[in-house]
């Protein structure tokens, strides 16, 4: 994975419109940090939610809003999909004959290999502007009214390249994140995927699978009544939207079931020492995990992800 680090002498590119389609807490904090960055002259959004457009005009967020995603997208020289993985290539066929021949075309998708394919299926040959990304940074909390113009502030950014896009596309990608805050980095499409089943997916699967097991117990409430910070920590991912997790669970599939697997031998261990009661033995795995977990523990912000 390569990483590119910010250049202090390189000034960030100069966008007329930006376009942010999905103002919610991704889309409206892209916003707020590309005000910040004077990276574009205007800044318009589209939202199925008219409400949601006007609490980001009030807000500042946005400069006004579009009546649909066609219209948001025509003439704009940048544009963000901040949208559910799921819906970025149908969202591409809406805009695509609206796009200039130079405008730059970015996501903010938890998942890559299936963006890259719907983004080559819904744009053709105009495939070669859409350069497939994913900052590393968000919150369980959703919405507009959560967005922050430092939230990728030391972020990790991997943009994934489509084997169309010309290195200009990919260099006004980079240059765009690291006029956010962002630290960019490059990755394989499958690659990504792989990686962030890992450490990003399955963590949020077994959050959710955890919560709903305690909470439909019979003495569930009452258990969760006495939960403290550990309970805290460890679920704070569950309170994250439903809707964008079916996508990411769904595009991704495989490497989580992979993943999954992984983390099933891992537990039978446990299990097995709990039941045997070899406590010694308990006691050096959990050793290992706390010593894996204390080395990761002090990453730099780049590498702190959500």
């Amino acid at each position: 994975m390569a990483t590119t680090a910010p250049s202090q002498a390189a000034l960030p590119p100069q966008f007329q419109r930006l376009a942010v389609l999905g103002v919610g807490l991704l889309g409206g904090s892209f916003a707020l940090a590309a005000k910040r960055a004077a990276l574009a002259r205007e800044v318009v959004g589209y939202s199925k939610s008219p409400s949601t457009i006007q609490a980001a005009i009030a807000a500042g967020v946005i400069d006004h809003g579009a009546e649909s995603a066609l219209q948001a997208a025509t003439g704009a020289d940048l544009v963000v999909l901040a949208v559910p993985v799921a819906a970025i290539g149908p969202l591409l066929r809406q805009i695509r004959h609206g796009l200039g021949s130079s405008a730059l075309v970015v996501d903010v998708g938890s998942t890559k290999a299936d963006v890259a394919e719907a983004a080559q299926e819904a744009l053709g040959s105009a495939a070669l502007q859409f350069v497939p990304c994913h900052p590393i940074a968000g919150s369980e909390r959703s919405g507009v009214q959560h967005a922050r113009t430092t939230l990728f502030d030391g972020r990790r950014v991997v943009i994934t390249p489509l084997q169309a896009n010309p290195a200009r596309f990919v260099d006004a990608a980079t240059q765009v994140w690291e006029a956010l805050g962002g630290v960019v980095s490059v990755m394989d499409p499958a690659e990504h995927d792989a990686a962030f089943a890992a450490v990003s997916h399955l963590p949020h699967l077994l959050a959710f699978a955890y919560v709903y097991s305690v909470a439909r117990q019979p003495r569930g409430p009452s258990f969760l009544q006495l939960a403290g910070p550990g309970f805290r920590d460890f679920t704070r991912i569950a309170g994250s939207d439903p809707t964008m997790w079916r996508d990411v669970f769904q595009a991704n599939s495989d490497q989580v079931l992979q993943q999954l697997q992984w983390f099933k031998q891992a537990v039978a261990g446990f299990e097995a020492q709990l039941r045997q009661g070899n406590w010694s033995v308990l006691e050096s795995l959990i050793r290992q995990a706390s010593q894996s977990r204390q080395d990761w523990a002090s990453p730099t912000p780049a590498d702190d992800a959500t």
